[in-house]
């Protein structure tokens, strides 16, 4: 890996990447596989049947515990800095606005009642004799995700997930937004293999300019499962250095999906 990449991991871990991750997926608390995601969300939006929200305690019941995953640590608990609210969140495009919530981790429309977790993974121990700056980001090779429940009246879940799936058709070319008073460009909005075993779902991967000469992959895959909609916004701080790109961890969205019953 090039000095210069290192170095601009070690700046964006400290400033702008940690900036934008803390925005994207929130911190620390108490310790996608088939399908075209735009087609079958906007083929199920208009055919979804009315179903009764949940409320918060049943959403508490059904959103990811520690014991749910092999790796990692879940957080049921985030600090107000992680927790984004709908007002933070900005777009120069109105029509964009739906992509930069499900970034920041925060519900689409208007739910009945949300709940937000957070995981963060693991990294690889180096092994021995590894050059320093492949240590360095092999340390920063970490994925983290926020995850959002949130639960709808009637088809309120269909239409979220319609109005974000047309969000990213319309915004393919890139879109800015500030996220707690942080700005973020995004310059490609692509939408990507769609997760199974819910109703229906999406998955959208935004190419964000994390530094100059730095595109970086921020990940969203969204499913719904009756009038439940969960999202995961997913980062890697090491991509967000190097602009690789990384796979947002199946496991984990496996295991909360499959929670919604």
């Amino acid at each position: 890996m090039r000095t210069s990449a290192v170095r601009r991991t070690v700046f964006a871990a400290s400033a702008a990447a940690l900036a934008l991750l803390v925005t994207a997926c929130g911190g620390s608390g108490d310790e996608g596989k088939s399908g075209d995601g735009k087609g079958k969300a906007d083929s199920a939006a208009s055919a979804a049947p009315a179903d009764k929200a949940l409320g918060a305690a049943e959403l508490e019941k059904a959103a990811l515990a520690q014991s749910d995953v092999k790796s990692g640590k879940v957080a049921t608990k985030l600090p107000a800095t992680d927790d984004i609210t709908e007002d933070q969140v900005k777009s120069g495009d109105a029509a964009c606005l739906p992509l930069a919530h499900a970034q920041a981790g925060v519900a689409q429309g208007e739910p009945a009642a949300t709940v937000k977790r957070s995981w963060t993974g693991e990294p690889v121990k180096p092994s021995e004799g590894t050059k320093p700056e492949d240590a360095l980001l092999a340390a920063l090779d970490v994925d983290k995700m926020l995850i959002n429940l949130a639960s709808y009246d009637g088809d309120g879940a269909a239409q979220a997930l319609k109005g974000l799936t047309t969000a990213a058709e319309k915004c393919a070319g890139g879109f800015t937004a500030t996220v707690a008073g942080e700005e973020m460009k995004v310059v490609k909005v692509a939408t990507t293999a769609a997760p199974e075993g819910g109703d229906e779902g999406t998955a959208i991967t935004l190419t964000v300019a994390a530094e100059e000469d730095v595109k970086a992959p921020s990940k969203i895959v969204v499913v719904r499962k009756g009038a439940t909609l969960v999202s995961f916004s997913a980062v890697n701080l090491a991509a967000m250095a190097t602009g690789e790109d990384f796979e947002v961890p199946a496991d984990v969205v496996d295991a909360q999906v499959g929670k919604l019953g």
